[in-house]
């Protein structure tokens, strides 16, 4: 693969996007979905713990505020 002119300036040191990209990469070889699925319950867990109900309106809000804006936009360029 050929490197991109981000890494030609970096003395051969991968960016911290590669980094990333590599690391989800390899995470995504060694485990399944069950594994995905575990810290997605337990993220979800710890976010209700740590937060109430007007944070669960204000991000739905958020949501389908952009998913309405969204469709407008589709309907507007037909």
């Amino acid at each position: 693969m050929a490197k991109n002119n981000k890494n030609n300036n970096n003395n051969g040191k991968m960016t911290v996007e590669e980094a990333g990209r590599k690391g989800g990469e390899a995470t995504a070889e060694n485990h399944g979905q069950e594994f995905y699925e575990e810290i997605g319950r337990k993220g979800g867990e710890a976010t209700s713990e740590n937060h109430d109900r007007s944070f669960y309106e204000e991000i739905g809000e958020k949501g389908g505020n952009s998913r309405n804006n969204n469709n407008n936009n589709n309907n507007n360029n037909n």
